[in-house]
């Protein structure tokens, strides 16, 4: 280990690259904690301490969203905008064939760029109401050209965060959108042991050691699950091209278990928090019939049980559904077919599409379940150990372990790129 450390640090271009990412990342976690002017941070707070389903959100916006700081929608305006052109690719063809060339894509990300500043402008008015819902007053001026003008400081800094997240991206040292979620998630990490440590007794002694046991545990199943891969065989046929030979050769066709990432978490977010903000709008009603049924939304979703049912049932839902959107098993048999591939014993075509299908279709049970149990984990340990000040975080902790395994793979890659150089 402190080899490789040693072997980064002499690499003159892959140390001014880490720290340059080390910069970015100090710069995001101080604009998190400028607040927009005409805040009143305690009232914020405590609200947030109340909600657990804006607590979710502020783990996408690394914390920002408590302080409403400048960068308090973090990037999930731009993750949304990315979203939505995924599924747009499914329905308009045109869309689809870009994303099979490398100039198309590049369009692609230039229009979702684009895309997300519309949508971080109607988040940010979106936000600004819901927090103007609070019995205790948030903002003390809501004039239209202070409400504009929020608005607009808003969205600057989530397309700066955009920005700055290329910028990362460029420096190959990891995904830059991933790693500002990453640093966001750790930077909560401190005042999490703080208030464990303040809130700390005798009788909750064993329900540590339990919850570091399940830590432990977890660590290593978000591990296991996020390399795990079925590997398909695959033969390709000899070909003969004049007087020389191409092909027979063997190899596989490997399948993540984990194939849609943290991706249907975020979707599950977004619908099940959905009907508690609108009812959140509609608390203000004329009609007494709309403010009762508003009351039994919120209510609703703050009880534990359905709460996590939801959640679980969701996140499971779109794990298949996000599966499908990304993995083509009739576009994986015709370019098997087209490069004289087949998977032994089985027809090239329609028969191998079925059966990566059947396969897709029974190792994404795994990923789903794992995802699901994964997302609910902190209500569970909640009811497991009675700790309120310390709960696994299982969507963080699937998020840090997958940017930290994606980090460290592209930094050795760099460094094998050396030796060969070397060569």
């Amino acid at each position: 280990m402190f080899e490789k450390l040693l072997q980064i640090w002499k690499a003159k271009d892959l140390r001014k690259n880490i720290l340059f990412v080390l910069g970015a990342l100090v710069l995001f976690r101080l604009l998190a904690h400028i607040p927009v002017p005409g805040v009143n941070v305690e009232n914020l707070r405590a609200f947030f301490s109340g909600n657990q389903l804006l607590g979710l959100m502020n783990i996408f916006a690394g914390g920002g969203m408590s302080n409403f700081s400048i960068v308090m929608l973090g990037v999930a305006p731009y993750i949304t905008a990315s979203i939505i052109f995924q599924l747009l690719a499914m329905i308009i063809p045109k869309l689809e064939e870009m994303s099979k060339e490398e100039g198309g894509r590049q369009k692609i990300n230039v229009y979702t760029r684009l895309a997300t500043v519309p949508l971080a402008l109607l988040q940010a008015f979106g936000m600004i109401n819901l927090l103007n819902q609070s019995s205790r007053p948030i903002l003390e001026n809501m004039s239209g050209w202070y409400l504009a003008c929020t608005m607009i400081i808003i969205t600057a800094g989530t397309v700066f965060l955009m920005w700055l997240g290329e910028l990362i991206t460029e420096r190959k040292i990891g995904n830059g959108i991933s790693l500002l979620i990453f640093a966001g998630i750790i930077a909560g990490l401190p005042s999490a042991v703080n208030e464990m440590m303040v809130n700390f007794n005798k009788a909750q002694f064993m329900n540590l050691i339990v919850f570091a046991a399940i830590a432990a545990i977890t660590i290593a199943g978000v591990v296991i699950i996020n390399e795990a891969q079925r590997n398909i065989p695959v033969v390709y046929a000899k070909r003969i091209r004049g007087a020389r030979m191409y092909g027979g050769t063997s190899t596989h066709l490997p399948i993540r278990i984990n194939q849609a990432g943290v991706i249907p978490i975020i979707f599950a977010i977004s619908v099940i928090l959905f009907p508690p903000m609108i009812a959140q709008f509609m608390l203000r009603a004329d009609t007494a019939a709309i403010v009762s049924a508003a009351k039994w939304i919120i209510d609703l979703f703050q009880n534990q049980i359905f709460y996590g049912v939801s959640y679980f049932v969701l996140v499971f839902a779109f794990t298949y559904f996000y599966t499908a959107v990304i993995f083509h098993p009739t576009q994986i048999a015709d370019n098997l077919q087209k490069h004289g591939g087949f998977v032994p014993g089985i027809r090239p075509g329609t028969q191998t599409s079925g059966y990566l299908q059947n396969i897709i279709g029974r190792i994404t049970l795994a990923g789903a379940l794992f995802l699901s149990i994964i997302a609910v984990l902190p209500l569970l340990m909640k009811q497991a150990t009675g700790m309120q000040s310390l709960v696994i975080g299982g969507t963080s902790l699937l998020i840090v372990v997958s940017v930290v395994i994606e980090t460290i793979k592209q930094v050795e890659s760099q460094l094998l790129m050396r030796d060969y150089e070397g060569l």
